[in-house]
């Protein structure tokens, strides 16, 4: 809808809106500069903008307070790990860590003949949600989790150029899957897998964290 917006003032008037343009601030400002024929357009659809986003903030809380009373991992966030657990619903599900990685749809895909193995880029045969769930709380857990044991193990390869930076949050990616599934299940602790945690109603463990 802000894209929308942004794409009308365009047409008509040459003229871009910045980001978050209909919020009550920005909108003080942006309205008096556009045309009547434009604010006009506009109007209705600062609303609805308004009205979308006060939705996703009451759902987001929701959400959030599924996992409230748990200790979460700082940078995953309550957000993050409640999301999972819905789309996984059941942990225990998966009997061996082959199994969580397949279903992330991390795995590589390989084009094996006559004895020689060869494998390519991720099969992306699992829950696409998930994935996308996971890789970015790599990047988070890069920078809040340092003890955490895949980073340790990965640390070299990182310090590389972006593209082998990008392969390596894939497989990060996977081996977060499999790290949860240990730690939902019992089979082991967040700190035996390096990571500190902290309450989920913390500040520092929303949306972004």
């Amino acid at each position: 809808m802000e894209n929308h917006g942004r794409a009308l003032r365009i047409e008509h008037e040459h003229e871009t809106l910045s980001a978050g343009w209909a919020g009550p601030r920005k909108w003080k400002i942006i309205g008096p500069q556009c045309s009547e024929f434009v604010r006009k357009q506009l109007e209705p659809l600062v609303k609805q903008i308004r009205a979308t986003k006060a939705q996703l903030d009451r759902l987001t809380k929701e959400i959030e307070a599924l996992v409230a009373e748990e200790k979460i991992p700082v940078g995953l966030g309550a957000l993050t790990v409640s999301l999972i657990d819905g789309e996984v619903c059941n942990w225990t599900r998966f009997v061996h860590r082959k199994a969580v990685g397949s279903y992330t749809g991390c795995c590589p895909s390989e084009h094996s003949s006559s004895g020689v193995q060869r494998f390519g880029a991720i099969d992306r045969h699992g829950n696409k949600h998930v994935r996308v769930l996971l890789v970015e709380a790599v990047w988070r857990l890069l920078r809040w989790q340092p003890n955490w044991h895949a980073r340790q193990k990965y640390l070299e390869k990182l310090r590389v150029g972006a593209s082998l930076k990008k392969k390596m949050a894939v497989a990060l990616a996977r081996q977060l899957a499999i790290d949860l599934w240990r730690w939902r299940t019992g089979r082991a602790t967040a700190a035996e897998l390096g990571w500190t945690v902290n309450s989920a109603t913390s500040p520092m463990l929303g949306t972004n964290q």
